[in-house]
Parts: structure tokens; C-alpha cells; sequence
């Protein structure tokens, strides 16, 4: 099934406690798109970058089958930017700098032969936009949303409205306990299904993910890894991850969202084992079934 990945496209600055990058490759549908790319070659991304944009980076995406025609690119104009420092146990980071730039003023168009992808992840940006989004899009047949603690705090009404336009949910831990009110996970996902989501996913990070729907409790932990260099997008790749497995799918039934959670985990894990994107331009398709075997054996046991 086609994918259409609408979000951030930025130049990140990373420090970590072991190393630095500038201007790497960030954002949400980057990140996104390129853990899907893994699983299928009909991804359509819709973002905005300023004429500073790197044509390395482009290469780097259309090079991976990702279509870019929905890709805007403001003549004058600048990047986003975003500068982060993670301290030393990864879990925590400072932001030191975020410029919006030709972000700030993003309406995206939704190229007319984008409008019948079938599987839709609306990365993290205003409700308003994600509603305007769907509303230009022919009969999707899953439609997944992130967001974050702003627009949790700062449009509230309108991240409610959408939450009724949308098949699966998927934030941190914080951010469901900050949507739903609520400090237990379990009674916030509860409450939060009740809103709208037909479905949810909350990211606890190096302590895995829950999916949770009407039905169904499911509880997949992060891989253990030796060397995490950087989080950073781990929970866009994520995401990616999980579309990218249903695109192969012909039922998204909850057994296939529960291996959708692992595919996802699976991508995080390489992910976070780079700087920016590098931990996702050199994997094939073994890489990623032996890592999917290895988390089987990791939640497998015998009555």
C-alpha cells in the first residue's frame, strides 16, 4: 500500500557526552520515510526546505525511492534548524537552539497525485495543519498521528478534534500522561482511546513501547543495546518502521500491529546506533529480519 509521510524535514546539531555532528540530516519525515523505505518503494513525502537545503540529502532520499514531488523548496529561504545536547544516561537532552525558518510558515499542499495514498503518518506538527492535511487526502485507509507536549498544552480543542480522524495514536509516556490527565499509563491510554483513536502506542523509550487498543494489551521492550550514540528521531523511526511492515499487509488487524510495534522497535535500534540518520542508510533486509528473530526470542517463552 502507498505511503504519504507529512512533517519536518531539518539540520540537526547533536552533542552527546562521546561526540558531536553539525548540520546533520533531522526531522520527523525524514526519519520516517527512510525506516519505511525499508519495507516499500511508494512513499510520498510532503515537507518544506529552505534553498540551503543540502542536494546530498535530497540524493540521499530520492536514492532510497522516496518521491519528494510534494518536497517545497523556498527560494531565499532557510531550514529549520535545531541544536540539542543529551546528557549522559541519553535520556535526557537540552534544547540550545530551534529556528523554525521556512518551517514556521509550512502549509502543506498535497500534490493531486499523493491524495489516494492509502497509509498516512502525519508526523509532529500543528493539528490544524494534520486536519488540513486529511481533508485534502481521497479515502485513506490508515491514518497515523503523532504530536507533542505544545500542542498537547497549546491546541488542545483542535489536537481533540483530529484525534477523531485517526486510526492509531503514538506519543511518549509523558505525553500521554499530559493528554489524558492522568499519571497510571494504562487508565491514561484508556482514557485517551476515548477521545478518538481507534488505537494507541506509547513510546516509553529505552523501556520499549504499549499498544493498546480495545482488545488488545501489548507490551514490547526496547533491544538491548551496548552503544547508543543517538536518540535523536529514534521515535519517528519508530513510526516509519511500524507503516512501512502494514504497507505489506492486506488486514491491519491487532496481530499485525503487534508485529508492526517490533518492526519498529527493530528500526529505532539501528537508528540509535549512529549520529543523525546513519544507522539507517546501510541496512538491507536480513539486517533487519535477524534483529526482528533476536526481539522474538527476547518476549518468547514456553508455558
Amino acid at each position: 500500500m502507498s505511503i504519504l509521510v507529512v512533517g519536518s524535514l531539518g539540520l540537526d546539531t547533536i552533542e552527546t557526552p562521546f561526540s558531536k555532528v553539525e548540520e546533520a540530516l533531522g526531522g520527523s519525515a525524514v526519519y520516517i520515510s527512510l525506516a519505511a523505505s525499508y519495507f516499500s518503494q511508494d512513499i510520498n513525502l510532503v515537507g518544506v526546505v529552505g534553498e540551503d537545503f543540502p542536494e546530498k540529502y535530497i540524493q540521499l532520499l530520492s536514492g532510497r525511492k522516496i518521491d519528494l514531488e510534494g518536497l517545497q523548496i523556498i527560494k531565499g529561504g532557510k531550514t529549520f534548524r535545531w541544536s540539542g545536547k543529551y546528557l549522559y544516561d541519553m535520556n535526557s537532552r537540552e534544547t540550545l537552539l530551534t529556528e523554525l525558518n521556512v518551517f514556521k510558515d509550512f502549509n502543506p499542499i498535497i500534490p493531486e497525485n499523493y491524495r489516494d495514498s492509502k497509509l498516512i503518518v502525519l508526523g509532529n506538527i500543528d493539528p490544524e495543519l494534520q486536519m488540513n492535511v486529511l481533508n485534502q487526502l481521497n479515502n485513506p485507509e490508515f491514518i497515523i498521528c503523532d504530536t507533542m507536549n505544545y500542542w498537547i498544552e497549546r491546541k488542545n480543542e483542535a489536537l481533540r478534534q483530529l484525534l477523531k480522524m485517526v486510526d492509531l495514536l503514538v506519543v511518549s509516556d509523558s505525553e500521554a500522561r499530559l493528554l489524558a490527565n492522568h499519571p497510571n499509563l494504562i487508565r491514561a491510554a484508556k482514557i485517551i482511546l476515548q477521545m478518538g483513536p481507534k488505537k494507541l502506542v506509547i513510546k516509553k523509550g529505552e523501556h520499549g513501547a504499549f499498544l493498546l487498543t480495545n482488545d488488545t494489551i501489548f507490551v514490547a521492550p526496547a533491544f538491548p543495546l551496548e552503544d547508543i550514540i543517538d536518540p535523536t528521531g529514534a521515535g519517528d523511526t519508530f513510526a516509519g518502521g511500524m507503516v512501512g511492515y502494514l504497507s505489506r499487509v492486506n488486514t491491519i488487524s491487532d496481530e499485525e500491529l503487534k508485529k508492526a510495534v517490533i518492526y519498529g522497535s527493530v528500526l529505532a535500534s539501528f537508528c540509535v546506533e549512529k549520529f543523525s540518520v546513519d544507522g539507517l542508510i546501510d541496512l538491507d533486509e536480513a539486517k533487519i529480519k535477524n534483529r526482528f528473530n533476536q526481539f522474538r526470542k527476547l518476549i518468547y517463552f514456553e508455558d
